[in-house]
């Protein structure tokens, strides 16, 4: 099951063109495309599904999901998501 995941913001930047940000997931972090989301900044809580960042949620909203899918145990594309390279 694809599912997306929130995450918090920790900085964005532009790749080529293409409006970036790292991501974290609980102690994770990871990269994701922020288009979707142009108002987004550094703080702002995210869903990311397959790297791209889908919509901004607010904490408490991150924090309930992010339980409910440790509890259905699906985070593990978390821990074998290969970044791309620069």
């Amino acid at each position: 099951m694809c599912l997306a995941i929130p995450g918090k913001i920790v900085e964005t930047y532009d790749r080529k063109g293409v409006r970036m940000a790292k991501v974290a997931f609980g102690g994770i972090t990871r990269e994701s495309c922020v288009e979707y989301v142009p108002d987004a900044v550094a703080g702002d809580y995210v869903l990311v599904h397959v790297g791209f960042a889908l919509s901004v949620i607010d904490e408490a909203e991150a924090e309930r999901t992010y339980k409910l899918l440790e509890e259905m145990q699906q985070l593990g594309e978390l821990e074998t998501y290969q970044e791309p390279e620069s």
